[in-house]
């Protein structure tokens, strides 16, 4: 048997990230950083103005952009920022919120992260790694009785999670048809958060067929994330870390995710960090991040760090910086977690293309539906702020306007990489996503909703069916709009997984 020692000499590959930086140099600067930040103070509401203009557009933004947005201090400057967000949300994306639900497989951990309740010195954690069997039973119900289509799968950095492992799991949850009132429900895309890999293993992992692939940076500030990931550990690796969606591309994998955690450091630098990051991946590969996240500091077991830092992100600021980063890199998907509160995610949502429901963060908490209320934070990584059910937030999404989505079509038409980037940017991509969300939302209220969120559910689905009808011949053919109403009545007639 492999042992851990053995194991972490073997992970990191220095020839397949140190060809991509200059000497020892890679591509966040942090002094240019700062620099951009201080130069930029105090921006004249005309410029800021051209810039929300060029975003608009759906054109990334230049550092010095991002950072003349960062500085705004104008409270009404800021509410036309905030609108203008939404109405990039609404130009590229449409009115749809994506849900999906985190599935943990594996706390075991190698590491050592001053932040994280898995690191490897928190001896109170219960650490456990799931069966194959297990795995289908916690996606039995997560596909059978809440109703997800999509997972995040997320997993220890440690050799009992290590690639084969994760291509086991993801074989084992596409296997599952679990039986819903209606016939039968499925997992019908499943994107991983796991460890930077090699080239080697991410080739792997695509053809088992992985959807996104999600690596946060955690924090961009060299000095930082050298002083909350200790020396000798496998993240302590900056850029490994850094480069994984470099390796990621070179092995065919087609979207991939990039994230900060706020509250290792500034929260104006961690947004350019991000900025730098999705100019380096449209530079190197003409494709940059499928999506974006920015979860904030929560609590967690034996973590230091959480206690100390100085850099606590208010709800305030939590708003400007998802603005500023949906103005930045206009094309990508913005996540808003279960991290956040109920009332933080409601307020942030309008900028926002996905979120989480019915959320557990327990190795194997699905499998205890219904009989644990509360969280074990000795059996999770970390603190989660909202634990309302699928069904509550479908509704609560229904009554302020959007149309929930469970749609993976593109994925499985080709909907990817260069191809998805093309027609986000023009726009094109929110008509596809529209006429996919009815029908997905048509099937998930059949399905799995209460007779008060149906109802609910209902006014958003007639309402999305006049506006389509009404775009007939502009954004869609009177024969998409014929086959749009056929697959429609199908699915009511209860057929399953009709898409555009």
């Amino acid at each position: 048997m492999i042992t851990e020692s053995s194991w972490i000499k073997k992970v990191i590959k220095e020839e397949e990230y140190k060809k991509y930086m200059n000497g020892e140099k890679d591509f966040i600067n942090d002094d240019e950083i700062m620099q951009k930040i201080e130069k930029n103070k105090n921006p004249d509401p005309s410029k800021i103005r051209n810039i929300m203009k060029k975003s608009l557009e759906i054109q990334t933004l230049s550092p010095d952009e991002t950072a003349s947005l960062l500085n705004v201090t104008n409270p009404l400057l800021w509410e036309e920022i905030y609108e203008t967000a939404a109405k990039i949300k609404k130009k590229v994306y449409d009115n749809r919120v994506v849900t999906f639900a985190p599935l943990y497989c594996s706390n075991y951990c190698v590491n050592n992260c001053l932040y994280c309740g898995f690191r490897r010195d928190n001896k109170e954690e219960v650490r456990r790694r799931l069966t194959l069997e297990e795995v289908k039973r916690e996606t039995g119900v997560l596909a059978g009785k809440i109703g997800h289509k999509r997972l995040i799968v997320v997993y220890g950095e440690h050799p009992l999670s290590d690639a084969k492992y994760i291509a086991n799991t993801i074989q084992a949850i596409y296997s599952v048809k679990a039986k819903t009132k209606n016939g039968y429900g499925s997992i019908r895309r499943v994107n991983i958060n796991a460890a930077p890999m090699s080239i080697e293993d991410l080739s792997m992992l695509k053809e088992i067929g992985i959807g996104t692939y999600q690596v946060f940076q955690e924090t961009y500030h060299h000095e930082t994330y050298k002083k909350v990931h200790p020396s000798g550990t496998l993240k302590s690796n900056y850029q490994w870390r850094l480069y994984s969606m470099h390796r990621a591309f070179e092995a065919g994998v087609d979207d991939v995710a990039i994230g900060a955690l706020f509250g290792l450091y500034d929260w104006k630098f961690e947004v350019m960090g991000l900025l730098y990051h999705a100019i380096e991946l449209e530079k190197r590969f003409g494709v940059g991040p499928h999506t974006v996240s920015f979860p904030r500091l929560t609590p967690a077991k034996n973590a230091p760090y959480v206690q100390k830092t100085k850099y606590k992100v208010s709800d305030e600021n939590f708003k400007k910086l998802i603005a500023v980063i949906r103005l930045s890199i206009p094309y990508t998907g913005l996540i808003v977690t279960a991290r956040e509160p109920a009332r933080v995610r409601n307020e942030v949502l309008p900028m926002c293309t996905q979120t989480d429901a019915s959320t557990r963060i327990g190795v194997g908490a699905y499998s205890l539906w219904g009989k644990e209320k509360e969280q074990k934070l000795n059996r999770q990584q970390f603190l989660i702020g909202d634990d309302r059910e699928l069904d509550t937030v479908v509704r609560e999404l229904s009554e302020m306007g959007y149309i929930t989505s469970f749609c993976t079509a593109g994925y499985r038409c080709g909907r990817t990489g260069k191809n998805i980037m093309e027609l986000l940017k023009s726009g094109k991509e929110g008509s596809f996503c529209k006429l996919n969300a009815i029908l997905t939302f048509r099937e998930w209220l059949d399905d799995f909703a209460s007779e008060e969120t149906k109802r609910a559910g209902e006014k958003i689905i007639k309402r999305e069916m006049e506006e389509v009808k009404k775009s007939a011949t502009r954004a869609y053919s009177p024969q998409v709009v014929e086959e749009l109403e056929n697959y429609y009545k199908r699915i009511k007639n209860g057929e399953r997984d009709l898409y555009f």
